[in-house]
């Protein structure tokens, strides 16, 4: 006689005392005619016969089954019969039937939740499916190493790996189990369980019960006292996600008291589930580390901040056109110039993903250069072109870019570009133009009309606005429609709306579009700098010169409460127009601005700029600008059309040095929105 493991609650009695019985004794009393009814037709036909009949269950229990009566051959008299007793499963007994746990666990699901590249997303689906139709409660672990961003985790000091808990359900209402064993929890589990064994042999782990002494011994080990309670009287399958040679992690399956015991049939559907959930995992795995890998190249190559003179508000938005790689070749850039100046880039390389996003740093990062040396605008790209066309030698590349300097000092606004679509400047009153550069061809593509830059003068309150192609054109609208919707967003209303609401604006409707190209967006409220924060003084080329500028200077300071910086200023200033008068002929213009930190600045008529030299001990020059190095935060000089401005920063007692950024929402805000 064969027989379930259920057998016993299904006929009430164990099965081996049945041996030697009538068949008759299975079912109930009125139950008995239909059986001898059904044997009497097997004996005239010879053929197979069913029935529904009533058998007796455990605890006197009754139960519909449907009965099937295969006749035998067998030597001797009499009739033997091969009965199959089937009854439906209650619905508190899941787990019984493999045929059921199979289709559950291997068709369907993993199909549906394997279209998810998202790690966590797709490990919740993994116990979603595994939990109700194979185990009471399931988490899924990872190895911290495969799955940290940047860090390489080894193994803990006692050798055991290092896990991530991805994902745990439990089904069975108890909410400790999600209490003591949380998601998305760093951990390691003690030396000696079944789950570092699981991890050491890379191998199923079968614990068909776990009695009250081992769960305490894992709690104790593993310090957390609710395990022991959880985990007394389980049964256990600890199933290895393996995909080639690499070790991913384990799934553990956990069936609570009361409920079937895992058995070896078990474990060969577990594992076959675990063998298709490794390659699942291992897909969303690589992609989450590509895309975090793209993310931190795109936050690399793009400024974490935007820096301005005081008078100048910026804001800015990025858009990367790829949803699955979030890096583009466009850029954006607002640097702060000596002099109360600001430099306004945006650029975009032709081409998506990576491989424009690597061309698109090396250029920000030249061009940031070419700025702090102070290269007026058509310099910087001619320089910029040069750098392009020696890409090209290794690998075709052409880009565009707008490139404007703004001096808060005299309102005017020089503006380069090389092949980039015209800025928009928004007048106070509310009028607005594209403003018309000198054209040139996109940096790297050879001849055409040299870089040359054009001068505008702008009115206070002005908002300056340069762009990517992506924000205005794109395959279902015109360039020329585009332009016209980004001047009506700044229309009339816009000098006085909020720059924050201005910016929004301009993404707006282009976050549906799918075949969008990457957007750069950078918005400047342009304004002088108040007029009490700024002086100027004409001197004549004469050695008392120096003296009047001293006094001047302490004059100045003491005004604006900066007497602590008389002195310093004072030598400062004194060094710089003595340089001056050694070198250049003509009247000599002194200049203190006063912003997040006190600049002075000398003007001359001679373009050649001043070169830091240490002197010799018998040397009677050569010690002014050693003296300005050490004395100042910084200094420089840059080339004007008359000549050129030696200048000199100095940091204000009490004063903040950088510039106030509105506070983020979540990191890389200022890159996304």
């Amino acid at each position: 006689m064969q027989c379930g493991q259920n057998a016993t609650s299904v006929i009430g009695s164990e099965p081996g005392s049945l041996l030697g019985l009538h068949a008759t004794t299975l079912v109930d009393e009125e139950e008995k005619e239909k059986l001898d009814s059904l044997l009497d037709d097997i004996r005239r036909s010879g053929q197979e016969r069913t029935a529904m009949l009533t058998v007796k269950g455990e605890n006197g229990a009754v139960t519909e089954a449907v009965v099937t009566a295969q006749p035998m051959v067998a030597e001797g008299e009499g009739l033997a019969v091969l009965l199959h007793v089937r009854v439906a499963l209650p619905p508190t007994a899941p787990f019984q039937d493999p045929a059921l746990m199979r289709r559950a666990l291997l068709d369907d699901p993993l199909t549906r939740f394997g279209n998810s590249l998202d790690l966590d997303q797709t490990a919740r689906g993994l116990i979603d499916v595994i939990a109700p139709h194979f185990c009471n409660v399931a988490e899924v672990l990872v190895l911290e190493s495969l799955v940290a961003a940047d860090e390489v985790h080894g193994d803990a000091t006692n050798g055991s790996a290092i896990l991530r808990r991805l994902a745990l359900t439990a089904d069975d209402g108890n909410p400790a189990w999600p209490a003591t064993l949380p998601a998305g929890e760093v951990l390691v589990y003690p030396a000696g369980t079944p789950y570092t064994e699981c991890l050491d042999k890379a191998e199923p782990i079968h614990v068909p019960r776990v009695d009250a002494e081992a769960a305490a011994q894992i709690a104790e080990t593993w310090r957390r006292g609710p395990v022991a309670e959880l985990l007394t009287d389980v049964s256990m399958v600890l199933l290895p996600m393996i995909t080639g040679d690499t070790l991913l992690g384990l799934i553990v399956c956990t069936r609570v008291p009361g409920f079937r015991r895992f058995d070896a049939y078990d474990i060969e559907i577990g594992m076959e589930f675990a063998a298709r959930a490794a390659i699942v995992i291992d897909n969303a795995r690589l992609f989450s580390r590509e895309r975090a890998t793209a993310l931190a190249l795109q936050r690399s190559l793009l400024p974490n901040r935007l820096s301005a003179p005081t008078s100048v508000e910026v804001r800015h938005r990025y858009l990367p056109g790829s949803k699955l790689i979030e890096v583009g070749g466009d850029w954006y850039e607002s640097i702060a110039l000596p002099g109360a100046r600001a430099a306004l880039i945006v650029g975009d390389v032709a081409g998506h993903g990576v491989r424009a996003a690597v061309t698109m740093g090396r250029l920000r990062t030249a061009l940031h250069t070419l700025a702090n040396l102070e290269l007026p605008p058509a310099e910087a790209l001619h320089v910029m072109h040069e750098l392009m066309v020696e890409l090209g030698e290794q690998e075709p590349h052409f880009a565009t870019c707008v490139y404007a300097v703004y001096d808060a000092t005299t309102g005017t606004l020089e503006i380069a570009s090389a092949g980039h679509l015209p800025p928009l400047l928004v007048r106070p009153d509310g009028s607005n133009e594209l403003l018309e550069v000198p054209p040139a061809p996109p940096l790297g593509v050879a001849g055409g009309a040299a870089i040359e830059s054009r001068e505008f003068t702008v009115e206070d309150g002005s908002l300056f606005v340069i762009y990517t192609d992506g924000l205005v054109e794109s395959r279902g609208r015109d360039i020329d429609d585009g332009l016209a919707r980004l001047r009506g967003i700044f229309g009339p209303d816009s000098p006085g709306r909020p720059m924050e609401d201005l910016a929004k604006a301009t993404l707006d409707g282009v976050y549906g579009d799918h075949h969008r190209d990457d957007i750069a967006v950078l918005i400047a409220r342009l304004r002088r700098l108040d007029q009490d924060r700024r002086v100027s003084w004409t001197l004549p080329a004469d050695p008392a010169a120096v003296r009047r500028a001293r006094g001047l200077v302490r004059t100045q300071l003491a005004e604006w409460q900066l007497d602590d910086l008389s002195y310093s200023t004072e030598l400062l200033a004194s060094e710089m127009i003595t340089n001056a008068l050694n070198y250049a002929s003509g009247p000599i213009e002194l200049r203190l601005l006063l912003e997040r930190t006190l600049f002075c600045e000398v003007l001359d008529r001679s373009a050649a700029l001043p070169r830091l030299r240490h002197a010799a001990d018998d040397d009677e020059n050569g010690r002014g600008l050693v003296i300005v190095s050490q004395m100042a935060h910084r200094w420089g000089s840059r080339r004007t059309a008359a000549g050129k401005v030696v200048w000199c920063e100095q940091l204000v007692p009490g004063m903040e040095h950088t510039e106030e950024l509105p506070t983020a929402a979540w990191p890389g805000e200022f890159h996304h929105r």
